[in-house]
This record gives C-alpha cells, structure tokens and sequence, in this order.
C-alpha cells in the first residue's frame, strides 16, 4: 500500500516544490482527496489553504470571478509572498491572469482578437515553418541522443512568442533565459541562492529591455503585440508603461512554460506509451491527440483563488481571505468527468479537460498553444523510426509549473 493510501489526510503533501520535483505529480493524493474530501483545508500548511480537485467544483469557483478572486496571489506559496513583500523597490503591476473585473475585463479585451482561431489563420504559415525548421534541424544527423527540452520543447514556443511579440531573433534566447529564472525562482538551478532573487532581477532585466522595444514602437508602429499593447486604449486612455511591461511578461512567461511543457510531458507519455505514438503519427488523431497531451500533461499545477467575503462552498465554511487552490491535474484524471482517467488515450472523445482553465480566465492563448502542438507532433512523429529514454526527466523545483527541465531521449530517423 502507498504512504498516500495510509497517511491522515491533513498529512498528503499536494504543496511542496520538493515534492513535485521528486516524485512528479501525486495524483493518487488527489485520488483520496477527490473521494474523500474534495473541499480540504490543510490549516497546518505555511499558507493554510483550500485544496480543490474535483473538476466540476473547480469549474464552479472559475465562474464566480467576484466571489473567489485572482487577486492577490497568484498561486499557494509562503517563499513567493515573502519575496514580493521584500521586493518594495520594484512593485510591478499585476498581469492579466492575477486581475479582477472590471479591469481584468477591459485588459483582456485588448488581445482577444488576436487570438481567435479566425485571426491565427494568418499566422499558420509562419508557425509551419518554425516548426518544420526545428523538426528538421533535430533529425538532419539520422539519429543520436538530444535533449528534447533543448531540441524542440522550448525553441519552439520561444520562437512563436518571440515574433509574434516582434522581438528581433537574435534576442530569443534572453526570452527564455528571462522566463527560466522566473518561473524557476523556486529552484536552486536557476535561483541558486537565497541571498539574491533571481526571478526578481529577470524580471527587471526583461522590463528594462522591453522599456526600449516600446519606445520604438510608439514612434513606428509594427504588426505586432509590442505595438499593439503601446497603443491600446482602456476607457480612453492609453496603457500605463507599467502595464504595459506586465502584458509582455505574461505573454513571455506564459506563452513558454506551458506550451514547452506540454510539448515535454506529451513526448514522455508517447515514449513511454508506442501504440499511441503510432496512433498520433496518423494525421486522423492529430487534433484529439494534441488534446490528450494537454489533459494528461496539465502544465500549470494549480492557481489561487482569495476569498471576497465569507461563503459556504458544498457545506465548508470559507472565510474572507482564505486561500483557495485549483488543481487542474486533478480535475483532469477526475472519475465523473473522464471515463479510464488513468489511460492516456490519443483519439480520447469526449475531453472536457482543464489544462487552460475555465471561466473568465481562460487561457487567452490556448489556441496558439493547440497550434504549436499540432505542428511539432505533425513533423515530428511520422519522422521517427524509434525513440526511448536514455536518462529519468530532470523535473523544475516548482508547486506552479510542472515543468521537464530536461528529457534525454535516443532517435533514429527515418530517411526525409
């Protein structure tokens, strides 16, 4: 029997960085949680906090942006509310998935555009082709070991982000520098230690840095995201430069750790599973596969919610202020939504997974996510003659991103 089949619940660990660097995901504590007490309060964590894991009551709090609020934290963590209170000299503004309404409302409707299936027509080519070029970059040698993580998970992403930002190419590397220091405060790899906030000072180097690609672009305007967040306007006015900064932090920081780390946790489940690598190498699978890759990978591990005011919630007695935290894996191997949860399936239907959220902050990328997956697994996989792991996946010290730091694997391609 599992020491999470036998511990007191008050005991699961479902918080800890430790942990999901060590062990991966808990999913049977979420399993004990979701039976047996769906709404649980661990009062003894360093930030006492809700966990929620059953998928229709996190669907239930994500519609109710006014009750259970984004603001002020981001997700459930003592080590990053301390450095924010110790960051005084810098106060960044929040970014669009830490906002409330009204202003969560208005900022969102600044890109929604641009992300429509109807609008990102215009870039499939361009996606097509950065994909392509990293699938034939890697498979040019025939065969070898690589890092995935290194080779396609992260160049990819970064790529799409970087010209859809209309950051110059040569910069690409300081975005996803930038954003491993960030999401990876929490890890001694890129935050070695605790005398310096290395996530702090990315921060601050990517905001000095976009400060000046702003300024270019409010005197010539380009077709791009930097430009159009320059000369966005919000009741009449125009964005704050603060804010401005913020929006191209989070669509650096987001628009990569997700999509890098689907694209990971996708190749992993498919090395470790070659009947479905074989099904997902038929063209027919493509779309279910890429949403079999987002249910089963669950990239973001959960996001805070902040109590309004004082609620009863399925019989539990909220208290204004309580911390509430979404665990989107959970919901996303939940027994009354998922028939066989446990299964990786990839012409999986229906799926009615989580992976980019539900309600108002929904993922406002997802469907460049979808893109940039289908492309890479569309290149890749019919390329490949044999794949297997050659090294266990070096795992980010991290209770927010379930990232694959590295992921070493061994191909043989087949002739082009």
């Amino acid at each position: 029997m599992s020491a999470a089949a036998e511990l007191p619940l008050d005991q699961l660990d479902v918080i800890t960085p430790d942990s999901f660097q060590n062990h991966g995901y808990p999913h049977e504590a979420w399993a004990r949680l979701r039976r047996e007490s769906p709404v649980h309060f661990f009062g003894d964590a360093e930030v006492p906090f809700w966990a929620i894991t059953r998928h229709a009551d996190i669907t239930t709090i994500s519609k109710q942006p006014d009750l259970f609020l984004n603001g002020p934290r981001l997700f459930v963590n003592p080590r990053a509310e301390e450095m924010q209170a110790e960051s005084s000299d810098f106060e960044r503004p929040p970014t669009l998935i830490e906002m409330d309404n009204p202003q969560h409302r208005a900022y969102r409707k600044i890109i929604s555009s641009r992300f429509t299936p109807a609008a990102l027509k215009k870039i499939h080519a361009d996606v097509d082709r950065i994909a392509r070029k990293i699938v034939d970059d890697l498979l040019a040698v025939g065969e070898g070991e690589v890092d995935f993580v290194e080779a396609v998970a992260a160049p990819l992403p970064i790529a799409v982000i970087g010209w859809l930002l209309g950051v110059p190419e040569d910069d690409w590397p300081s975005l996803y520098d930038w954003t491993n220091r960030m999401i990876g405060f929490d890890d001694p790899e890129f935050n070695p230690t605790d005398l310096e906030n290395e996530g702090a000072r990315a921060m601050i180097e990517l905001f000095t840095y976009f400060t000046e690609l702003v300024e270019e672009r409010r005197a010539k305007p380009q077709d791009d995201l930097i430009s159009l967040f320059t000369h966005a306007d919000v009741d009449g006015k125009k964005l704050p430069l603060l804010d401005v900064l913020s929006y191209c932090q989070i669509i650096v920081g987001a628009g990569n750790e997700t999509t890098r780390n689907a694209t990971s946790g996708g190749m992993l489940a498919l090395v470790q599973d070659p009947e479905q690598m074989c099904k997902l190498a038929d063209p027919a699978n493509l779309r279910t596969g890429v949403e079999e890759i987002l249910r089963w990978s669950s990239p973001v591990i959960h996001f805070a919610r902040t109590l309004a005011q004082d609620t009863v919630f399925n019989g539990h007695a909220l208290k204004q202020g309580d911390a509430v935290a979404l665990y989107y894996p959970s919901a996303n191997r939940d027994e009354e939504i998922f028939d066989d949860p446990y299964a990786f399936r990839v012409d999986r239907k229906p799926n009615r997974h989580l992976a980019f959220g539900v309600g108002e902050h929904f993922c406002a990328g997802a469907h460049v996510a979808r893109l940039e997956l289908e492309m890479a697994f569309k290149y890749l996989l019919p390329r490949l003659e044999g794949v297997e792991l050659v090294g266990e996946p070096d795992r980010l010290r991290s209770n927010l991103i379930g990232g694959i730091k590295r992921l070493p694997i061994r191909f043989k391609a087949r002739p082009a």
